[in-house]
């Protein structure tokens, strides 16, 4: 049976709620971004990964701060995702923007009240794409330990 959905995307799927792993979300979507040529669903996507790698990885600092860099992150997905809000991709794309906008509530009041980070998931609605997912969750290993640095992709080759 041909797949149905993108293998970059079923692995972001894979990264995203399986791993956790909001570095190889961004890397491997952004491949799939540039191959669609620049669709803003897929950027969406990655952006969401992109907020929360640097949420729960980042620094409060003069050079970095990673609730507004959350933040930034965030509102662009959610600015990206607003056309496709509902069953996209054969997600909840929905509920993942109820979710996103609840997050950039919170860290927009981050100062006041603090919160320990806290991890995001896509509801898979589609019957295919859950089969695919499944399979994937076979053959794709996790990367451990967690990559923080570029090592494929356009970045990759700026350094």
């Amino acid at each position: 049976m041909k797949a149905n959905f993108e293998p970059l995307y079923v692995a972001y799927l894979v990264y995203f709620n399986r791993d956790r792993d909001y570095f190889e979300c961004h890397e491997v979507l952004e491949e799939l971004w540039l191959e669609k040529e620049r669709e803003p669903v897929y950027q969406g996507l990655l952006q969401i990964a992109v907020a929360l790698f640097h949420f729960r990885n980042g620094t409060v600092n003069h050079t970095y701060n990673k609730i507004a860099g959350a933040i930034k992150m965030m509102k662009s997905s959610y600015r990206k995702l607003l056309p496709y809000q509902h069953h996209a991709l054969g997600i909840n794309m929905e509920k993942l923007m109820a979710d996103v906008r609840l997050y950039i509530e919170r860290l927009e009041h981050y100062q006041e009240q603090p919160f320990d980070f806290y991890d995001l998931n896509i509801e898979i609605t589609d019957p295919l794409l859950q089969k695919e997912v499944a399979q994937a969750y076979q053959t794709i290993q996790p990367n451990l330990p967690m990559r923080m640095g570029y090592e494929r992709g356009p970045k990759s080759k700026e350094l």
